[in-house]
């Protein structure tokens, strides 16, 4: 157990991030209260590192505390040095953050992977620890003890570790939640190639697959049969249950909210301040009624 005699203070130029870090560091509202409380009262809890070279340190648990210091220009921060090495520091990092609430599905799949790869490679001291690729032999044994941890299943593992193959743009997409997870799943096994003239028929038709034209873009790539044309066809198709939509450019918008609001929280501010409105609406309406 880390105590305070552990505790040390280091340059900050001397810190790195995590290399193969799975988790997005984001300037949104909640880092901008953390770097209000960091103003305020300083870096309570320290930063976890562990030494890497001669006189550099990696940081394992504490990338928003760190990004907040970078914001304030705070130069000397306090860390706990860990005597860990990969792929043991690993596990560590994914470990510190995986129960957070609100993980992106591309946190997460990017977690499962990297904590994945260091199960794989326990026993073994190495910083590469991202050489294996999915379609090679599963490891069940290693898939099986995060499935334990996270109370899910294997195959589900394997099905957000599937995720990391999707190209950026897919995985924003899968993130904003305007593509859904098994859609996704099912696009992860198209090449490069392929996601890309989908991403393209996407944004250019502002229609996403569903999971049934998922599975029919996946049976085309396999067949040979996937083309530029037939994916516009098929996204064009008009889905069950399909309704009206309206669309606003993120451009027209951005000037309202704080900067790194996602577009998620954007709706959900504009539902509430739309219900708002409605609401001084009604009580209007209802304070006319009663002078009539």
């Amino acid at each position: 157990m880390d105590n305070d005699k552990s505790i040390k203070t280091l340059t900050r130029s001397k810190l790195r991030p995590f290399r193969y870090h799975p988790y997005k560091v984001k300037e949104d509202e909640d880092m901008a209260n953390l770097v209000n409380s960091i103003k305020e009262e300083g870096v309570i809890s320290p930063i976890i590192v562990r030494k890497v070279g001669k006189d550099n340190y990696e940081i394992l648990s504490g990338h928003r505390r760190f990004k907040a210091c970078q914001i304030l220009d705070i130069k000397e921060i306090p860390v706990i040095v860990k005597d860990i090495q990969m792929p043991e520091a690993a596990i560590y990092v994914v470990d510190s953050n995986l129960q957070r609430e609100n993980l992106l599905p591309s946190e997460k799949a990017f977690a499962y992977k990297l904590k994945y790869d260091a199960l794989k490679h326990q026993g073994k001291i190495s910083d590469d620890i991202t050489s294996c690729q999915l379609g090679t032999k599963y490891d069940t044994d290693s898939a099986k003890e995060i499935a334990r941890k996270e109370g899910t299943s294997r195959r589900q593992i394997f099905r957000y570790i599937r995720l990391t193959n999707l190209n950026e743009g897919l995985l924003d997409y899968l993130d904003q939640g305007r593509i859904a997870f098994n859609p996704a799943v099912e696009l992860s096994y198209l090449s490069k190639r392929q996601q890309d003239i989908l991403l393209e028929a996407i944004n250019d038709l502002d229609a996403t697959p569903s999971f049934s034209q998922a599975q029919y873009l996946r049976l085309l790539a396999k067949e040979g049969k996937y083309t530029g044309d037939i994916v516009y066809d098929v996204l064009d198709e008009l889905k069950p249950n399909q309704k009206e939509k309206l669309k606003i450019d993120m451009e027209d918008l951005k000037d309202y909210f704080d900067r790194g609001t996602t577009p998620n929280e954007m709706i959900k501010i504009i539902k509430e301040s739309l219900s708002q409105y409605n609401s001084k609406q009604n009580s209007k309406k209802e304070e006319n009624d009663l002078k009539i």
